[in-house]
């Protein structure tokens, strides 16, 4: 991640977060505050984690997300970037050759990977979260679906409550788990927050959540303005849930505001969805467009000071 001038002026930053359904980039501005202005974002599916079951990342699958990265660095330099903040979630913390993998990214982007934990990961996006939806850190309980894992976190008496939950839309794909049996990953989860009533606001990021937002809009071309901040209860999502299941591969690739190459896994991202508001009782999902690249744009350079999360994961 690219400094410029002394400690607590504006700076430039790039962030990639290596997901195991997409490689997502953004670079920024961050200003006194702090305060993130969004430059350039992409976001290219490279299915990292598939065969994810397996625990190996496959060969095809690592030349496709280095093949990304270094499209990404060339975008970066344009911006002045030469040093990214680049991080890996639940795919690559997984695998059993992720050093094969770690090692080919330095060898053809000359980059180092930080492979996050599950409470980490939920920890910046939760702060992330908080940098760019008006909700009270008390009251706000935010889920991020993955294609791998599916994060929770929440404050508890000022502390941050990070869980971690082996459950994402790729792995629910490829493994076919019913809805009772995502349900009991899920009840941990919420018998922790039933330990401490009040009104909870469950706020959701990742590429799920604002596909269904995108779908229940029908919008033909994605507009984050109108996905950020939307709401979907939960009959909506139950209801969207249905019609991609019962939908044919080629149906859903057709469907107002559905990216084709995610039609093969959103049916078991909405039931995923639809499963933890069940199972946490609450009506409605407020979705994010602000997610874990915001949160670590801004939190995530050395010499920044924030709270460590729980490394408890369920």
């Amino acid at each position: 991640m690219q400094h410029n001038g002394r400690k607590g002026a504006e700076a430039t930053v790039g962030v990639i977060d290596i997901g195991t359904n997409s490689t997502r980039l953004l670079v920024g501005r961050v200003h006194p505050g702090p305060r993130l202005e969004v430059l350039k974002t992409e976001v290219v599916t490279t299915r990292l984690g598939e065969n994810l079951a397996g625990g190996v990342l496959l060969a095809r699958a690592m030349a496709r997300t280095v093949d990304c990265l270094v499209t990404y660095r060339t975008i970066l330099k344009a911006y002045g970037v030469d040093k990214p903040l680049v991080v890996a979630t639940a795919a690559v913390r997984e695998a059993t050759n992720r050093a094969n993998f770690l090692d080919l990214v330095r060898e053809k982007a000359g980059w180092e990977v930080r492979v996050l934990s599950g409470p980490e990961e939920a920890w910046y996006t939760y702060l992330g979260v908080l940098a760019g939806l008006d909700t009270l850190p008390e009251e706000t309980v935010v889920v991020d679906v993955g294609g791998g894992s599916t994060e929770f976190v929440w404050l508890a008496d000022g502390s941050p409550v990070c869980r971690s939950l082996l459950l994402g839309a790729v792995r629910m794909t490829e493994q076919r788990y019913s809805d009772a049996e995502m349900a009991a990953l899920v009840a941990p989860v919420a018998a922790e927050l039933a330990e401490r009533p009040k009104e909870r606001r469950l706020v959701g990021v990742g590429g799920t959540v604002t596909t269904l937002a995108a779908l229940h809009q029908r919008l033909v071309i994605y507009d984050p303005d109108r996905v950020h901040g939307y709401r979907l209860r939960l009959e909506e999502v139950a209801r969207l849930a249905e019609v991609l299941e019962t939908s044919t591969i080629e149906e859903r690739k057709r469907l107002p505001g559905l990216q084709p190459e995610r039609a093969d896994i959103i049916p078991a991202g909405a039931r995923i969805v639809a499963t933890v508001m069940r199972v946490l009782a609450v009506p409605e999902i407020t979705v994010s467009e602000a997610d874990i690249l915001h949160g670590l744009a801004l939190y995530g350079r050395a010499g920044v000071e924030t709270k460590s999360p729980d490394h408890h994961q369920i």
